[in-house]
């Protein structure tokens, strides 16, 4: 029981991490398209770092520390599995867009992004590839190696 109750906790971390995720870029658009306007972009930049530090890091974090939680659960029945080691990839991809993301959101408050609008939509676009990755992998399991 103890097991499904980790697991619950780490998709709703997960569910809000992307929520984060996929609209902060969203934010950087706006930003982006109204830098001559300060008005417009002082508030942008506080929903960006609201948004970064408030929901994105938090949730990451929760994310984390119920997959580590379900890790230890069983760790040499998830090391021996293909898919969980995708699955691990798919998170270093997350983290490090996250990561990303916190540098273009101190890039933009600091007036030296060079981003366009369209380099904004396309990266809000990114976080899809290690969400397929990641759900494809936890749920159908493929035997992956030899």
């Amino acid at each position: 029981m103890l097991y499904l109750w980790l697991k619950a906790f780490h998709i709703i971390g997960f569910v809000a991490w992307f929520a984060g995720l996929f609209y902060i870029f969203r934010l950087y658009v706006y930003h982006v398209e109204n830098r001559d306007k300060p008005e417009i972009t002082q508030l942008l930049a506080i929903m960006e770092r609201r948004l970064y530090r408030g929901i994105c890091w938090p949730a990451m974090i929760f994310t984390a520390t119920f997959g580590v939680a379900l890790f230890v659960q069983m760790p040499g029945f998830y090391m021996a599995q293909g898919w969980f080691h995708a699955k691990l990839l798919g998170l270093l991809l997350l983290v490090g867009y996250h990561l990303y993301c916190g540098k273009v959101r101190k890039d933009l408050a600091a007036g030296r992004c060079n981003l366009t609008s369209r380099q904004c939509r396309l990266l809000n676009e990114v976080p899809l590839v290690p969400l397929l990755l990641i759900v494809i992998m936890v749920v159908v399991k493929p035997h992956l190696g030899g």
